[in-house]
């Protein structure tokens, strides 16, 4: 009997210590990530820092795609690079190159036997070739427009075989830049330097870098278009152009939603930030944002935090921790006396509810109809929160949490700017969010885009002929079904 006690205590630890083993593998595993992804978005930021002194320093189109492809071969611990343009024809040149990467077309036969400086004669190679939308793995990306990560280079066909081993492609990333749906051209990174294959975090890595790259190309071409403008034309005008680069043009789909989004730019140039991402055929993100000051300086900065904003959104179903990994990134990047206040919203139509979290901004307004009371009431969603980037997480991230409140058939959410209520008319009065309250009640049974037109009508009558002072934003989402 004893022996028999002895066996199961001994099979009852041995599970508990098995049980421990696996446990702590999987908290390694999970630090593992985090540190993964945390170093892909210093990574990240980094090279967005880079792009925006290369925009400060003035420098020319050809020497921004120079920094781009040092900063890639940097950033991913790549032997080479190569940024290949898309010209009006439709084909793709090489226009920047750093080390030795290899050409995607065969070397001709007197070029192999060429002596001297190889990273200066594959640099005159790939500027004078030429490849076709859907030639090889970089004319696959331009014409595809989707990022291809290769990790065995040696089992792929569409790569070129040359005869010099420094040429061997081991591992390749490609990816698109491009921005609003125009192919710049594509990025590409070769061989990491400890001779192992590319990983999912360097893929993860290089198609943002893409993205920036794209924006860092349009801004650039901004800036040359405005030259011969006096300096205060420029910052306006790129300002602008920056802020209205954050609007959707197209709102998503999403079923039992419906989705309307307006923005208002004042004569001066505001921080305001609009952004709706879709995260599955009935869940929805929402974001409203207004950065501190104005200017290029706010419009840079706004473009940063969507960046933040849309890499948490991926990694994050809370609005609460969403802004709390924004604000880790850019509690150390933002100069001093400038923040960001910021509310995200994530609608559930299949669940029927949504959840806020409030960084320091106006508080959403949620309509309903009360039974209890017999009316359809509009109130605003009070929740926890502070401004972006004005502290260290280890304030910021306790002050702020989730806030999650039923949205039934008929309900809707309101998001804005204080450039809606702190309107003011000839009498300085402001509009106030007790007057927006009233005009949500009162267009409550139209569509979205009538019930935005609405409360537009009605700050428009207010006002008079009072002058604008400040941008304008305001999201109303309405739940059908």
């Amino acid at each position: 009997m004893a022996l028999a006690c002895l066996i199961v205590a001994a099979l009852v630890v041995g599970a508990a210590l098995w049980r421990l083993q696996v446990e702590m593998r999987h908290a390694r595993g999970l630090d593992a990530r985090v540190q993964r992804l945390q170093q892909e978005k210093e990574m990240a930021v980094r090279f967005m820092q880079e792009m925006v002194e290369a925009l400060s320093e003035g420098v020319d189109r050809p020497a921004l795609f120079q920094r781009i492809v040092r900063a890639a071969v940097r950033c991913t611990g790549a032997v080479s690079g190569c940024v290949y343009e898309v010209g009006t024809d439709e084909r793709l040149r090489g226009v920047a190159v750093q080390g030795l990467f290899p050409p995607q077309k065969p070397l001709a036969d007197a070029a192999r036997d060429r002596a001297g400086s190889r990273a200066r004669f594959l640099e005159t190679v790939l500027r004078s070739e030429e490849l076709a939308l859907g030639e090889g793995v970089v004319g696959t990306v331009a014409q595809t427009r989707k990022a291809e990560c290769i990790a065995d280079g040696a089992g792929d066909g569409r790569l070129v075989r040359h005869d010099d081993p420094a040429l061997a492609v081991r591992s390749l990333i490609a990816t698109p830049i491009e921005f609003r749906g125009r192919l710049i051209g594509v990025l590409a990174v070769a061989n990491p330097a400890d001779d192992q294959a590319f990983t999912d975090t360097d893929f993860s890595l290089v198609q943002s870098l893409g993205v920036q790259a794209g924006l860092a190309v349009h801004n650039i071409e901004q800036l040359v278009s405005q030259r011969e403008k006096t300096q205060m034309d420029v910052d306006m005008a790129l300002a602008r152009s920056v802020q209205m680069m954050l609007v959707p043009t197209v709102l998503p789909h999403v079923d039992g939603l419906d989705v309307d989004a307006r923005y208002i730019p004042a004569q001066r140039v505001g921080g305001d930030l609009v952004d709706i991402v879709p995260l599955s055929a009935d869940r929805l993100a929402v974001v409203v944002a207004d950065v501190s000051g104005k200017g290029v300086a706010a419009s840079i900065l706004m473009a940063i935090c969507r960046t933040h904003l849309r890499h948490a959104l991926e990694h994050a179903d809370s609005p609460a921790e969403v802004c709390r990994s924004v604000n880790r990134v850019m509690s150390g990047e933002i100069r001093e006396g400038m923040f960001v206040t910021a509310v995200v919203a994530i609608v559930d139509a299949g669940r029927g509810c949504v959840t806020f979290a409030r960084a320091g901004h106006e508080a959403p307004l949620v309509g309903r109809y009360d039974a209890v009371r017999g009316s359809y009431v509009v109130e605003p969603v009070r929740c926890d929160g502070m401004a972006l980037g004005l502290v260290d997480p280890e304030f910021f991230d306790p002050a702020i949490a989730d806030c999650s409140v039923p949205l039934e058939v008929g309900g809707m959410v309101v998001l804005f700017t204080d450039g809606l209520t702190e309107a003011p008319n000839l009498e300085d009065k402001e509009f106030s969010t007790a007057r927006l309250i009233d005009a949500v009640r009162t267009h409550r049974q139209a569509a979205s885009a009538e019930i935005n037109a609405g409360i537009l009508e009605t700050v428009e009558r207010f006002i008079g002929g009072s002058k604008q002072h400040d941008d304008l934003t305001l999201v109303t989402i309405k739940r059908i079904g």
